[in-house]
């Protein structure tokens, strides 16, 4: 697992993610999105070992991510981007069953934090175009003493496939609505467009 965020000049978002996962959807979110980009070659992506840092405009929004390493020992630095953040994007590697409950536990501490309070967060069960991942279903019932840990906040479970790109857009375009109606940490109005 590790923390992604998503942080816009008008509109921070952060973002959590699992091994190489976010650095390819950060990838293809910024494929689909910027009209111009090229897009990096996928042989060319490696683990997310402290920041990246992506941009993508969707609409009249700007949005900022920062790529935040999932390993254990770089887990402490998460808390640092919180509190100028407007969502958080969390990747679960649907494929590794063993790393799940360390997922979890990062989850739920990620969660617990009072700084996050009315934060939208998406959860991206990522890699669904492997036969032989966990499901949604597998993935909730896994999470499901999280649950009354989220609070009054929006938050979504999502299937989608960083590789195949499958599920991206959806997925930033909910985050999107949900940053632009939060009324507990509104984006400013200067990055709204």
């Amino acid at each position: 697992t590790s923390l992604k965020s998503t942080c816009s000049e008008r509109s921070k978002l952060p973002y959590l993610s699992s091994c190489f996962s976010f650095q390819t959807f950060l990838e293809q979110s910024k494929t689909r999105f910027n009209k111009n980009y090229k897009g990096m070659s996928l042989s060319k992506i490696t683990t997310t070992v402290g920041l990246n840092i992506g941009t993508v405009d969707v609409g009249k929004a700007r949005l900022m991510f920062w790529d935040l390493g999932g390993q254990e020992e770089l887990q402490s630095l998460w808390d640092k981007y919180y509190a100028e953040c407007h969502g958080v994007i969390y990747v679960i590697d649907s494929t590794d069953e063993e790393r799940l409950s360390e997922s979890k536990r990062a989850f739920e501490k990620m969660v617990t934090s009072e700084v996050l309070d009315g934060v939208p967060i998406l959860v991206l069960a990522n890699k669904q175009d492997v036969e032989t991942c966990l499901s949604i279903p597998d993935i909730k019932t896994a999470f499901s003493d999280c649950t009354s840990k989220i609070g009054r906040r929006d938050c979504l479970t999502q299937a989608c496939s960083a590789l195949t790109g499958k599920g991206v857009r959806e997925g930033i375009e909910w985050m999107v609505k949900c940053v632009v109606r939060n009324v507990h940490r509104p984006p400013r109005q200067r990055d709204i467009t």
